[in-house]
C-alpha cells in the first residue's frame, strides 16, 4: 500500500481546507456535505457524542454560529492507498486562552467524493511543551 500518494493527499488536503472554511463559517449546507450520509458515521464532540448523520445534521443546525474562529496548528493529512485518509490538526480559540484543541478525522473516498466517516474534537489544558 502507498502511503501519501501526492494527488490522492492534494485532494483531501482540499476536502480538509473546504471543510474548515466552512466550520468558520458556518456553512451548514457544506458542513453537511463532507460528512458521509450514513447512520454509522459519528463524531465525537466537546460536548456531545452523535451518532448517525441524522444526529450530526441536528447539532449543525442547532449550533449557534458566534465563536467559531480559531486558528488551526500542525495539521496532518496522511493518505493510504487512494481511497482512505487520516486528517488531524490542533486549532486555537482566542476565547480559550491556556487551552488547545485537537480534531481528527476519517475521510473515505466515496463515489460523490471524499467524506468524512468518523470524527473526533477535544479541547485540553495546553500541554507544557518542557515536560
Amino acid at each position: 500500500m502507498q502511503i501519501d500518494i501526492p494527488e490522492v493527499k492534494a485532494e483531501v488536503e482540499d476536502a480538509f481546507a473546504r471543510y474548515e472554511t466552512a466550520l468558520v463559517t458556518n456553512d451548514v449546507e457544506t458542513l453537511e456535505a463532507l460528512f458521509h450520509d450514513d447512520g454509522r458515521t459519528i463524531r465525537y464532540g466537546g460536548g456531545e457524542n452523535l451518532y448517525g448523520m441524522d444526529a450530526i445534521r441536528a447539532f449543525r443546525r442547532a449550533r449557534a454560529p458566534v465563536g467559531l474562529a480559531r486558528s488551526p496548528a500542525r495539521t496532518l493529512v496522511t493518505t493510504y492507498g487512494r481511497d482512505f485518509a487520516v486528517a488531524s490538526t490542533l486549532f486555537y480559540r482566542d476565547n480559550a486562552p491556556g487551552r488547545v484543541g485537537r480534531q481528527q478525522q476519517t475521510w473515505v473516498r466515496f463515489p460523490e467524493g471524499w467524506r468524512v466517516v468518523a470524527a473526533h474534537v477535544s479541547v485540553i489544558a495546553e500541554p507544557d511543551m518542557a515536560e
